[in-house]
C-alpha cells in the first residue's frame, strides 16, 4: 500500500494513526502541497479532487480520509476501530459524518488563518473569519465535552475511528491556537489519546516538518 499525504496535516495524521494502530504496512508518499504537488496532471489522476490523502492499496485507489479509515480499520476488525455490529458501526458513523460537517470547519479554518496563510504566504489572517469560527468552534466543543462527561471514548468501551477522526484535529490546537481551555472532558480525552502509540509514532511537528 501507498499513502499518498503531507504528514502534519490532520487528514493525513488521522489516517497514519489507523495505520500505526493496526500494524498495517504502508509506504508513505509525502505530498508537497506548499509545491503545487497536488495541482499536477499525476496526482490529479489519483484524486479529480486534488487533495490529499489518498491511499493506493495495489491499484485499488481511495480518497476521503474517513472512507479510507473505514477500509483499512475492515482489512482487522478484530481491532474494535471500526465496529461490525450495525448500532456500533452507526455510532461510529455519527461521529466521522460530525467531524466533516462541525468539527473539520470549525478547526480547520482556525488552522489556515493562523498557521497555514503565513506557510504560504496567503496574506494576514481574516479577523472576521476567525471570529466566525471561534463561535463555531464553542459550539462544537460544548457538544464534544458533554457527550464525553461520564466517557472514555466517544462510541463504546474501546477506542474508535470515531476518536482518531474527531481527536486528530487537536493534534494542531496550538497552531490553530484552538480554544479549548475550559473544556475538562475534553482535555481528558486528549491526554488519553495522545498516551497512545499509534498518535506518537503517526505525529509529525508541523514546525519541525
Amino acid at each position: 500500500m501507498k499513502l499518498y499525504a503531507a504528514p502534519p496535516s490532520p487528514r493525513a495524521f488521522k489516517v497514519r494513526m489507523v495505520i500505526d494502530h493496526l500494524g498495517l504496512d504502508a509506504e508513505l508518499m509525502p505530498v508537497d502541497i506548499a509545491n503545487g504537488a497536488t495541482r499536477t496532471p499525476e496526482f490529479a489522476a489519483l484524486n479529480p479532487n486534488r487533495r490529499m490523502p489518498v491511499l493506493d492499496d495495489d491499484g485499488f485507489v481511495l480518497w476521503e480520509s474517513n472512507a479510507i479509515m473505514q477500509y483499512l480499520a475492515a482489512k482487522k476488525p478484530a481491532s474494535g476501530l471500526w465496529p461490525t455490529e450495525p448500532r456500533r458501526q452507526a455510532d461510529v458513523s455519527r461521529w466521522q459524518s460530525w467531524e466533516l460537517a462541525h468539527w473539520d470547519p470549525a478547526c480547520g479554518t482556525l488552522i489556515f488563518e493562523r498557521f497555514i496563510k503565513k506557510l504560504l504566504g496567503l496574506g494576514e489572517p481574516d479577523a472576521q473569519e476567525i471570529e466566525r469560527s471561534e463561535q463555531r468552534f464553542h459550539a462544537c466543543a460544548a457538544v464534544l465535552d458533554g457527550w464525553l462527561r461520564d466517557r472514555q471514548w466517544l462510541a463504546g468501551d474501546g477506542l474508535t475511528l470515531a476518536d482518531v477522526s474527531v481527536g486528530a484535529w487537536l493534534s494542531c490546537s496550538e497552531l490553530g491556537r484552538l480554544p479549548v481551555d475550559g473544556y475538562r472532558e475534553i482535555a481528558r480525552w486528549q491526554r488519553a489519546l495522545a498516551a497512545l502509540p499509534a498518535w506518537q509514532s503517526a505525529y509529525v511537528n508541523p514546525l519541525a516538518a
